[in-house]
């Protein structure tokens, strides 16, 4: 059995007008959890449709188990767990009914896992589909995808509608089921969902794949930003005449932020002993820190090939 879980191969849905995505290419590795960042409109749902084989793409392949999406859609769908970004539940009276229905096409028996997440997500099901507000229907689509415990989950925006309580209790089952092995691929547009979840984030923009964000690396980066302001400009100009990377200043607080090797901080501290430090600070950095930097970096290319 091949490493890869999902396997994306020069995707192209072209609807003109520079809309869809463009020459996609990324694999999602088994027991992997792999985020997606993006605003609305720049290809999410459209690459996570031909994941499951909903979509036809202009041209490239997806692969999900070693077989191509499109071609095999019906199979590949029984073993992923899957909330969709718009949820449409079919024609039934209660959610109660709804997980029943969807129990009998999975052939589960065993109920107890589902019962397990409804107390964990404080759902009721036995609230009528049509009056469940937005919260409660992803609760419900929530259940249904993980539900029959699948070896792969894709999840397109799922803490939408669900409050900060209930959006920490379902990170914490998605980390869980992470724990467990399960290949996890979630796009959302809040960075510290990902960012706390994730293995790597892409970030989609306009269609294409901008970055692939390791997020181990960013954890745990080699060098660290700290912030200085001293309490007078003597030792503030002293300082500044040291070998220190000084990536902003400013000389109306008396303060520079610089960066350090994270094996250099004891150096940096020894310099500072005989300074009057006003406060000193980290600067943390982050995922949505990460993305910003490289679209900058973009931008000003871009600038001066124009």
């Amino acid at each position: 059995m091949s490493e890869s879980a999902i396997e994306i191969k020069h995707l192209t849905k072209d609807y003109g007008k520079q809309r869809g995505v463009f020459d996609l290419n990324f694999t999602i590795k088994r027991g992997e959890m792999l985020g997606f960042a993006g605003t609305n409109g720049s290809g999410k749902t459209t690459t996570i449709r031909h994941i499951m084989g909903f979509l036809k793409a202009t041209s490239g392949e997806v692969y999900v188990n070693g077989k191509e999406s499109w071609t095999h859609s019906s199979e590949i769908v029984r073993d992923i767990g899957y909330v969709p970004g718009e949820i449409a539940f079919p024609d039934l009276a209660t959610g109660t009914e709804f997980l029943k229905s969807q129990a009998d096409f999975l052939q589960i028996s065993n109920m107890s896992y589902a019962e397990h997440l409804i107390e964990k997500l404080q759902l009721d099901p036995r609230a009528p589909l049509k009056r469940m507000s937005k919260g409660m229907k992803q609760k419900t689509a929530i259940v249904a995808a993980l539900m029959a415990d699948p070896e792969i989950i894709i999840l397109d925006e799922p803490t939408t509608g669900l409050d900060p309580l209930m959006r920490d209790a379902f990170l914490e089952i998605i980390e869980q089921e992470h724990r467990r092995g399960k290949t996890i691929f979630m796009s959302s547009h809040m960075f510290n969902e990902l960012e706390t979840t994730c293995d790597r984030v892409a970030l989609i923009r306009d269609g294409h794949i901008v970055d692939i964000a390791v997020m181990d690396e960013i954890r745990h980066r080699k060098q660290k930003e700290y912030k200085i302001e001293f309490a007078d400009e003597k030792d503030y100009s002293a300082f500044k005449k040291l070998t220190y990377d000084i990536v902003r200043d400013q000389p109306q607080y008396c303060q520079v932020t610089v960066l350090v090797d994270a094996n250099a901080l004891s150096t940096m501290f020894r310099d500072l002993k005989n300074k009057n430090v006003r406060f000193i600070s980290e600067v943390k950095y982050n995922l949505e820190r990460h993305f910003k930097t490289i679209l900058n970096r973009e931008k000003e290319n871009n600038s001066n090939v124009q």
